[in-house]
């Protein structure tokens, strides 16, 4: 099956899987998407994520983290820049998400990375989605 926005494929996924309170959930590999996976754990969004390799591209398994009562960690992924329509911002213009409560995760000339960081850097790039 080829899909159009794997990145927006994959937000789709974790975003049902944490509604129907799933543990883990798997998708395609790819590059950009381990690097989003790495920012969701560095900022303590999922627990874990390992890469299960197969004779494809490999599969991606996100471990989901949820409240010690089962609250979730993630309220909610919203897909910003998308093939059709790309967002870009200067590094003077990156938004917050949610008056500083969430996330938003770019593409930068160097990296893939969070807008905090790119702000710290003094880069901008193209805003590939918002997660709180």
């Amino acid at each position: 099956m080829t899909l159009s926005d794997p990145i927006s494929d994959m937000l789709t996924r974790v975003r049902n899987s944490i509604i129907a309170r799933k543990e883990e959930v798997e998708m395609p590999s790819s590059k950009i998407k381990v690097e989003i996976a790495k920012i969701l754990k560095e900022e303590g969004y999922i627990i874990n994520f390992r890469i299960i390799s197969d004779n494809k591209q490999g599969i991606l398994k996100l471990q989901l983290k949820y409240g010690p009562n089962g609250e979730k960690v993630i309220n909610g992924l919203e897909r910003v820049s998308r093939p059709s329509c790309r967002i870009y911002c200067k590094k003077d213009d990156i938004p917050q998400v949610i008056k500083g409560l969430g996330i938003n995760i770019l593409s930068t000339s160097t990296g893939i990375m969070t807008g905090e960081k790119a702000r710290k850097l003094g880069v901008g790039g193209e805003i590939i989605c918002n997660i709180w």
